[in-house]
């Protein structure tokens, strides 16, 4: 019986090499260039945040084959308390943050309280993170106190709701849509968004 495992074993081994002789993929996204973003347009956004008192930016969304890759510029001020309808949760799209200054408290789960659809019609619907629902809380949500350098990870079908801010809170947001469905952004068309706030000191 030990000389049949044996022999088996070493059967094994000699077909990994083969294996992998045979196995040759493909690139999924074939002849793609990449794509660069100075720290100059991530600040601009900054700014055009603060400006016009917006919280969520499309920086760029791009076709890497299978998934369409977006990155925002997100600026949230100071908030006590949310009100109600205050919880996202995007059907098809997962998201992931890096905070880049400031603190707050997110509270994430699956679970939503008095759940409403998002319209149709909505900006960011269409162009941002896809249909999907608000809702007033989470039920049996995980709080994280969240700081400059943290990461979180939102998954499709996960609520998020920020319940604190001490101050503001600055992040970047990396957005991941297997299904193709927000549309895309170029340099361009981001220049075009930042207009002069490019120029600003």
């Amino acid at each position: 019986m030990r000389t049949i495992i044996t022999g088996l074993a070493a059967l094994g081994l000699m077909t990994i090499p083969a294996l992998a002789q045979t196995s040759d993929p493909e690139p999924t996204c074939k002849m793609c260039a990449g794509v660069y973003v100075p720290a100059e347009e991530i600040q601009a956004y900054s700014k055009k945040a603060v400006a016009e008192h917006r919280i969520d930016q499309r920086v760029r969304d791009i076709d890497i084959g299978k998934v369409h890759v977006a990155l925002g510029v997100e600026h949230r001020g100071k908030l006590d308390r949310p009100g109600p309808q205050a919880v996202a949760e995007h059907d098809l799209v997962s998201e992931v943050y890096h905070i880049i200054d400031g603190s707050a408290t997110l509270k994430l789960g699956p679970n939503l309280v008095n759940k409403k659809r998002r319209p149709a019609d909505e900006e960011t619907v269409r162009l941002y993170n896809g249909p999907g629902n608000n809702a007033d809380d989470v039920k049996d949500g995980v709080s994280y106190t969240l700081k400059a350098g943290d990461v979180v990870f939102v998954p499709a079908g996960t609520g998020h709701l920020f319940t604190h801010i001490d101050d503001h809170i600055d992040y970047i947001m990396v957005r991941i849509d297997p299904g193709k469905i927000t549309p895309l952004k170029d340099e361009a068309a981001s220049k075009a968004t930042l207009g002069d706030y490019l120029n600003k000191r």
